[in-house]
């Protein structure tokens, strides 16, 4: 059961994933005469308004705008064009469709008098509407006292002029197409009106006034720039002399003739006295420290003969080493001589008259460092003064510098732009005699010999094809909208369960049930012979297991499922010994439809021990059927249903009858059914065609799969096989059991 409902569950997504374009076909095919009638009404309609509709004519002229112009100077910059942009085109085709175009247009043709044009003829159109309004805004003051009286303003002679005016202007632009051909400089200007002839003059016109309107305004801004430039050119002189004048009374009260090279002596003076005392002051430096040396030993010859400037002094070096040559040889005769041996007297004396000449020398070379030492501190101090006035008068010589050139850069400036207006002002005169326009005709605009619209052929033919497609749209959007089952392939498809048979619908009065012996009636063979398809279909369907019980209940109230059971008893009770149940303890019918008293007894009043079954069964011999009515109604018909008692009785009557039809209560109003089925062999599920939704129906058949009772199939039921003939739903299904006749006969009927 499980694997059951599982290919159930996938058949349905397989439905709504897959899109049935038979389906959609058969769909159209079923409403193809009410889509061609609404087809044909639209078109007529449609017909009807296109040949009521005002021709209108269109007439062309083609412009050419040159995007490079016959300038003789560079006047775009006086202008301000550059026509070498996208934006100049795209300028150009608004200024076609400018509001100042159509003033001209309307003011050099009176359009405000033409017929198309005129305000006064189009609201004499409305007058009528107005003066109604106005009246019953009358007679509702004269009603109403209290309201406040409206002030109607008659509008003077130059405001209605002024109104007309705008009017013809508004029906010009919108009466006017500017269409740029693609790639190319040309661009072709529409005008739509009723009259051909109105319509090529317009064109032209707004061709000619366009051309004109560049040359007006190309003359109007020479002019505007000549005045300007001119005015400039005035300022600029006198300011140019004022600099001029200032210069010069620079150059007077300060005496300069040439500044630049004065101030370039200073510049290299000061550089040559910075590198004198960059040397000055590395030799004084270095004196101070060998001075500082000196001066810090002790005044005795000895020491300051061990000073390092001083011993590594030349003079001192060499005699140094007279010194050590003859202390040498004294230290060598005194080994060899005694000491009165007048050659070491001799030697003594030499190295003795040597040291007292390293003193002397010493003497002499402390007394030159110091000289030395002073003499570089002068020249530091006498260079730093130079080079400190030296940088003043540069400062100074600098200051007038840029003061100059500040003067003389006012006159540079505007000598400059002097000249620039003063070459401007003659390019300007030059072009104010040369008038080039921007774009010129091509083609001119000629009368056109047919009208633009309306295409009458064409919309006539859209209207009807729009029409169908439409009505086409509407029967699809009422399929889909369609949530019922009306069909066998809706049953297979939306509720994936098979059919068992059709019931057709029978014409009875409204609010009462169909006669209960309607089966035996033989004027309604065809309603008969489809109960009898019913019970033959559920024969060949339980060949290998007999199916005695039958379970009849449906989705909502009133889908005729008692009806089905009855009649299908009636069929079975032609072949059988057959009993009809009513298990509906809380809405019977069974009872009502064959007319039992309301006191009758039964399958309540057994099951609640009070009747015994040969009490409450009630014999139809007309029918061949025995009848069991759901009796008094208790306060739990579910657990009575339920019950144990009930189960033996359905056991017992099994072993007494052939066939139990037993019709059970709606499975979404209640969950009786679902109990009673459980002593069922076979379930038929009524569903009234083009009623109950689908949803609906799979949510009560759904009930039945999760306990694991098999479904035989579905009855569709109130078919009305007239509609059904008509739109072919189900002559298939009728041809495959020879119903054809019986349909035709029924027709006739």
């Amino acid at each position: 059961m499980i694997n059951e409902k599982s290919k159930q569950i996938d058949a349905k997504l397989f439905d709504v994933d897959t899109i049935d374009i038979g389906q959609y076909i058969q769909t159209i095919k079923r409403y193809i005469w009410r889509i061609l009638g609404l087809a044909v009404f639209l078109t007529i309609l449609a017909a009807l308004i296109v040949l009521s509709m005002k021709p209108s004519y269109t007439a062309k002229v083609s412009l050419l705008i040159e995007a490079e112009q016959a300038n003789v100077l560079s006047i775009e910059e006086v202008y301000g064009l550059d026509s070498s942009r996208k934006e100049y085109f795209e300028t150009q085709y608004q200024i076609l469709r400018s509001r100042q175009i159509a003033e001209r247009v309307v003011e050099e043709l009176n359009l405000q008098d033409n017929e198309h044009f005129n305000l006064d003829i189009h609201a004499a159109n409305k007058s009528g509407f107005k003066k109604e309004l106005e009246k019953a805004s009358d007679n509702v003051r004269e009603l109403l006292p209290f309201l406040p009286k409206q002030e109607r303003n008659t509008p003077t002679e130059e405001q209605r002029l002024s109104a007309r005016k705008n009017f013809a202007v508004s029906i010009l632009k919108n009466s006017t197409t500017v269409k740029p051909i693609k790639n190319t400089q040309v661009v072709e200007v529409l005008v739509e009106t009723p009259d051909a002839l109105l319509s090529a003059e317009l064109a032209n016109k707004i061709a000619d006034i366009y051309i004109e309107s560049y040359l007006e305004a190309k003359l109007e801004m020479t002019e505007k720039a000549t005045s300007w430039l001119n005015e400039s050119l005035q300022e600029l002189r006198s300011k140019l002399d004022n600099a001029e004048q200032s210069l010069s009374a620079f150059y007077e009260s300060n005496q300069v003739v040439d500044i630049d090279g004065v101030v370039g002596l200073a510049s290299e003076q000061v550089q040559q006295l910075s590198s004198q005392l960059l040397n000055a002051q590395i030799t004084y430096q270095r004196a101070e420290s060998i001075y500082n040396q000196v001066n810090s030993q002790d005044s005795s010859i000895e020491q300051l003969a061990k000073v390092p400037e001083v011993l590594n002094h030349p003079s001192i070096q060499s005699v140094r080493k007279a010194e050590i040559d003859a202390s040498s040889q004294v230290s060598e005769l005194s080994e060899v001589y005694g000491p009165k041996h007048p050659r070491l007297v001799s030697a003594k004396a030499e190295l003795s008259s040597i040291r007292q000449s390293i003193e002397s020398q010493v003497r002499n070379l402390v007394s030159g460092i110091n000289s030395e030492y002073d003499t570089a501190k002068t020249k530091v101090a006498s260079l730093q003064q130079d080079l400190n006035s030296a940088k003043s008068e540069l400062r100074q010589l600098a200051s007038l510098d840029n003061r100059r050139k500040v003067l003389q850069r006012d006159v540079d400036i505007n000598q400059q732009l002097y000249d620039s207006f003063f070459t401007r002002l003659k390019e300007t005169d030059q072009l104010g005699g040369f008038e080039s326009a921007n774009a010129r005709i091509l083609d001119k605009a000629q009368r056109p010999h047919s009208p633009s619209k309306p295409k009458k052929g064409l919309l006539i033919t859209a209207a009807f094809v729009f029409s169908f497609f439409f009505g086409a749209f509407m029967a699809l959007l009422l399929e889909a909208l369609n949530s019922g089952i009306r069909s066998v392939d809706d049953v297979e498809k939306k509720l994936s369960q098979r059919m068992l048979g059709i019931i057709p619908w029978e014409p009875h009065k409204k609010k009462e049930n169909l006669s209960v012996r309607h089966f035996f009636d033989p004027s309604h063979h065809l309603f008969s012979e489809s109960v009898r398809t019913l019970r033959t279909s559920l024969q060949l369907l339980n060949l290998e297991k007999t199916s005695q019980t039958i379970l009849v209940t449906s989705s909502v109230p009133k889908e005729g499922k008692s009806t089905v059971s009855v009649n299908l008893s009636f069929a079975l009770g032609q072949l059988s010994n057959v009993l009809l149940l009513d298990t509906d303890l809380r809405r019977p019918s069974i009872g009502k439809l064959f007319e039992l008293p309301g006191f009758q007894p039964g399958v309540a009043n057994i099951v609640a021990g009070t009747h015994t079954l040969d009490e409450c069964v009630v014999r139809d011999e007309d029918a061949n059927l025995d009848i069991l009515a759901a009796g008094t109604l208790p306060p739990n018909p579910q657990e009575l249903l339920a019950s144990d008692k009930f189960a033996a009785l359905m056991e017992h009557l099994k072993r007494k009858y052939d066939y139990i039809v037993v019709d059970s209560a709606p499975t979404q109003a209640v969950s009786d059914a679902i109990v009673v089925s459980k002593h069922c062999d076979s379930l038929v599920y009524v569903v009234k065609a083009d009623s109950t939704s689908a949803k609906v129906i799979n949510s009560g058949l759904s009930r039945f799969v999760e306990i694991g009772h098999r479904i035989d199939g579905v009855v569709l039921n109130q078919v009305d096989l007239r509609k059904a003939r008509k739109t072919g739903e189900y002559t298939g299904f009728y041809d495959q059991y020879g119903y054809n006749s019986y349909v035709g006969s029924e027709g006739k009927s």
